[in-house]
C-alpha cells in the first residue's frame, strides 16, 4: 500500500509540473506574439522597397475602418489587415479617412497612406460644387481679424 501512495504522489507531482510548464510556455508564446504585434504597430515597414508599384484604391462612405484595412490587404498595400486597423485606431487619423479614389504605392508606409486618405479632398469645379481657392495671405488676415474681434469682446489687447 505504501508503494501505491508513493507512485500516486509521484504521478500527481509530475502532472502538476507538466501543467505548470505548459501554462508557462503558453504565456511565453502569447507574450512573444503580443510584443511582436505591438512592436509592428509602431515600426511596420512598407510592403515593397522603392519604387514599389502604384495601386488604385476606392474608399466609399459606407466602409468601416476594418473594411478599409481589408481592402488595402487585398490590394497588397499592407501585409496584415488587423495590424493596419490597430495602427489606424491608435493614430490621429482614426475616423478621419475620407471617401474617394486614391493612388497608393506599395513602398508607402501605413502612416503615409493614412495621411493621404485623411487629407481634405480637393473639390473640382462642376455644376454642383464650388472650387475652394484662397491664399495664405487671405487666411492669415482672416485669422488676425478673428483674433482681434475675439480680443475686443473679451476686453483683452
Amino acid at each position: 500500500m505504501n508503494l501505491n501512495k508513493v507512485v500516486f504522489r509521484f504521478v500527481s507531482i509530475s502532472f502538476s509540473i507538466l501543467v505548470i510548464l505548459l501554462v508557462l510556455i503558453g504565456f511565453v508564446k502569447i507574450g512573444t506574439y503580443c510584443y511582436n504585434f505591438g512592436y509592428r504597430v509602431f515600426t511596420e515597414a512598407p510592403v515593397d522597397a522603392e519604387p514599389g508599384r502604384d495601386v488604385v484604391v476606392q474608399i466609399s462612405d459606407d466602409m468601416s475602418d476594418m473594411d478599409i484595412a481589408k481592402e488595402l490587404k487585398e490590394k497588397g498595400l499592407v501585409e496584415n489587415a488587423k495590424l493596419f486597423f490597430v495602427q489606424l485606431k491608435v493614430s490621429a487619423y482614426s475616423g478621419r479617412l475620407h471617401s474617394g479614389v486614391y493612388t497608393l504605392n506599395t513602398s508607402m508606409t501605413t502612416r503615409d497612406m493614412m495621411v493621404l486618405m485623411a487629407a481634405e479632398p480637393e473639390q473640382s469645379s462642376t455644376d454642383d460644387t464650388e472650387t475652394v481657392t484662397g491664399t495664405t495671405e487671405e487666411t492669415t488676415e482672416e485669422t488676425t481679424d478673428t483674433q482681434t474681434d475675439a480680443d475686443t469682446v473679451t476686453g483683452e489687447e
